[in-house]
């Protein structure tokens, strides 16, 4: 029996319970900044046209799993990996996944929302996702 938590037998993480956590922890974490902070370490690893395709309105530029690795760091990909049970390939690879999407989602006016709005966006995207499923 696999748990949610962890893997399903292909490798992959389900999004809607182990790593969508980690992936809103990344955008609510206040020591690095939150949403704006994780926009502002894109920006500065030479990711700027990348996120703000992720924020503006249009289709998302997409992001290497090497690119994920660069920007959020080895060593918090191999934390989230261990946490899982699965590679920090799979991590990194399914974070370049989700990440677009769900900054996109917080994101609708184009702009990036802070404290109490980003606080309500979370919750509707966790609950969408929750309700729905990963898109």
């Amino acid at each position: 029996m696999v748990n949610k938590q962890t893997a399903d037998v292909s490798g992959t993480v389900p999004a809607s319970e182990g790593l969508l956590g980690h992936v809103l922890d990344l955008v609510r974490n206040p020591a690095g900044g939150g949403l704006a902070g994780l926009v502002k370490t894109c920006q500065e690893k030479g990711l700027a046209g990348v996120v703000a395709s992720w924020i503006g309105i249009g289709p998302n530029q997409p992001i290497s799993a090497d690119q994920i690795t660069h920007v959020i760091g080895p060593a918090r990909i191999q934390a989230i990996a261990t946490k899982l049970g699965v590679p920090p390939e799979t991590v990194s690879g399914q974070l370049a996944m989700a990440l677009p999407q769900i900054v996109d989602r917080l994101t609708p006016r184009g702009t990036v929302p802070e404290g109490k709005e980003l606080e309500q966006s979370l919750a509707a995207v966790q609950a969408q996702t929750v309700t729905q499923g990963p898109r």
